[in-house]
């Protein structure tokens, strides 16, 4: 199915994309055992075309978005909270958290249980933080992490470190994580697909300004990726805005 917009241009209503730049038929929605709950920032949701919230979603078959800032009195969140045989975590950083990347495979699997449910925040870092401080129930959350070892390949955005990684690279780091602790064995080769497919249309869209496909960007600069912000409140598991 496809929509109009306002400037005539065609959208594909399920990854948000003008026809000319769909990824449709990249998406090979992966089933897993762990489910996915995106928290994501109403800044987030308006950013569909290059956010990664949405993409992630269509990556996993056992997931969903729910967009909000507080989530404290949030009806599905606290239905979510409340299942029973199911246990609930919260992928943020911190020192304390249970480090998914230094952690033997009986530790995972003691830890995360049988029916984990991941709850993610996709914002910016000063959006996520204020997110986390208002809502009370996801504050008693136990929390997972991991250590990062890969450079973004989400160029098109500037960063303020080479190893701050967007939400759907963060979500392929932890399931490869779960596979080595033996709680996913979902194949995770060409999870990414949809993401890089994204980020090539926006490099064409930036270098090529005056496809036919794109409007005009003869003002627009490309940022070069080595280009990071300093001294900003930001982490590994967010979007900068």
């Amino acid at each position: 199915m496809q929509v109009e917009i306002e400037n005539h241009r065609i959208t594909c209503y399920k990854c948000m994309r003008p026809t000319s730049t769909c990824i449709c038929k990249y998406i090979s929605p992966l089933q897993t055992k762990t489910r996915f709950i995106i928290l994501m920032h109403p800044k987030e949701y308006k950013k569909e075309k290059s956010g990664t919230g949405h993409i992630t979603k269509l990556q996993l078959e056992n997931s969903e978005i729910i967009v909000g800032v507080d989530f404290t009195d949030n009806k599905r969140v606290n239905e979510i909270l409340a299942k029973e045989n199911c246990s609930s975590f919260l992928l943020y950083p911190g020192k304390d958290n249970f480090n998914l990347s230094v952690r033997e495979r009986s530790e995972i699997n003691s830890f995360m249980g049988h029916n984990p449910h991941i709850f993610l925040i996709d914002g910016t870092w000063p959006c996520a933080r204020k997110m986390l401080k208002l809502s009370k129930n996801l504050q008693k959350l136990k929390r997972v992490s991991f250590d990062n070892k890969i450079k973004s390949k989400f160029i098109i955005k500037q960063q303020p470190e080479s190893l701050c990684l967007s939400t759907i690279e963060s979500v392929y780091t932890v399931l490869n994580l779960l596979k080595e602790g033996d709680l996913e064995h979902c194949e995770t080769t060409d999870f990414l697909i949809p993401f890089e497919k994204m980020i090539e249309h926006q490099l064409d869209y930036m270098l090529n300004p005056n496809s036919q496909s794109y409007g005009s960007t003869k003002h627009r600069a490309l940022i070069p990726k080595t280009m990071y912000k300093k001294n900003t409140e930001r982490n590994i598991i967010f979007e900068q805005e």
